[in-house]
C-alpha cells in the first residue's frame, strides 16, 4: 500500500487547478515536503496554458495550522539561510498567475503566511487566523511580521504576533487579512466562483496585472507609476489586446491565446 500524497493535485474544470493540502492527521502542518510539493505544483503551472488560476485550500476544520513541530524541534541556528523551505516560499511568492485561497478552520503561523501570498482569499465565518509563534519561542519567519504588518497595520500585527491570539474570520476581514467571508463550508464552493470569473479574463494581462498590484509594496509611488504604464504599454500590443476590443465592438465573448 502506497502512503497518501501530502498534496492532491484536481483540475475540476477547464482553466482551474485545486491544490489540496492533504495532512489531515498533523493538521496540514506545512512540513518542509508539504511545502515543497506546493511550490513544484505551482511551478509546473506556469507554463501551462491550460491552467488560469489556481486555488489553494485544506480541509473543513483546518488550512493549515502552522510548520510541522517535530521538524522545527530539529531546526537550529545553523540551517541554510536559503534551504529548500526558504526556495519554496519564494517560488509560491512569486507565482505569476492569480493564486486563491480558500479557508476553513484554522489558519495558524504558516498556515498564514500561505494565505498572505495568495491574491485573493475567501474565508468561512468559523476561520481563526494567527501567528502563534512566541509561544514556541521564535517569531514567524515567512511573512508572519513582515507581510502581516503591511496587510493589517502595525498595531494588530503586533498583538498578533506578542500575545500568538488568534482573531475571528470577521476581524480578518475587516482588517484586510482575508478579502471575503462566506458562511462556514462554503469557502472553496466561493472560490472556485472567483476562479471561473478570473479565467475567463485576458492571461497575459492578469498576470500584468497581478505583478503591478504586488510591486506596491516594493517601489515608490513614482516609480509604480512609470512600471504600471510600462505595462499598460506593452500590453497594446498583444493579441490578446486586438481580440479583446473587437469582441466588444462585436459583441461577442473573446477568445483569449495569451500572446
Amino acid at each position: 500500500m502506497t502512503d497518501k500524497p501530502d498534496l492532491l493535485i484536481e483540475r475540476p474544470e477547464p482553466g482551474l487547478l485545486l491544490l489540496r493540502l492533504n495532512r489531515p492527521e498533523r493538521r496540514n502542518a506545512l512540513a518542509t515536503p508539504l511545502l515543497s510539493a506546493l511550490a513544484d505544483a505551482l511551478a509546473a503551472a506556469v507554463d501551462d496554458p491550460d491552467v488560469r488560476a489556481v486555488i489553494i485550500t485544506g480541509d473543513t476544520k483546518v488550512f493549515a495550522a502552522g510548520a510541522d513541530i517535530r521538524e522545527l524541534a530539529a531546526s537550529g541556528p545553523d540551517d541554510p539561510p536559503h534551504g529548500p523551505r526558504q526556495v519554496a516560499w519564494d517560488t509560491i511568492r512569486h507565482f505569476p498567475k492569480p493564486l486563491i485561497a480558500a479557508v476553513e478552520g484554522w489558519c495558524l503561523g504558516a498556515g498564514c503566511e500561505l494565505l498572505m501570498c495568495c491574491d485573493l482569499s475567501v474565508a468561512g465565518t468559523g476561520a481563526q487566523f494567527g501567528q502563534p509563534e512566541s509561544s514556541l519561542g521564535i517569531i514567524p519567519g515567512a511573512g508572519g511580521t513582515a507581510t502581516l504588518t503591511r496587510l493589517v497595520g502595525r498595531t494588530l500585527a503586533m498583538r498578533m504576533v506578542l500575545t500568538g491570539e488568534s482573531i475571528t474570520a470577521e476581524r480578518a476581514l475587516a482588517a484586510g487579512l482575508v478579502g471575503e467571508l462566506v458562511p462556514a463550508g462554503q469557502a472553496l464552493d466561493r472560490a472556485l466562483d472567483l476562479a471561473r470569473l478570473i479565467a475567463g479574463r485576458a492571461p497575459l494581462a492578469l498576470a500584468a496585472a497581478k505583478a503591478s498590484v504586488r510591486a506596491t509594496f516594493d517601489l515608490h509611488h513614482g516609480e509604480h507609476l512609470r512600471d504600471e504604464r510600462r505595462y499598460f504599454l506593452a500590453l497594446l500590443g498583444t493579441e490578446d489586446k486586438r481580440e479583446g476590443v473587437t469582441a466588444f465592438l462585436e459583441k461577442r465573448k473573446p477568445q483569449w491565446q495569451g500572446r
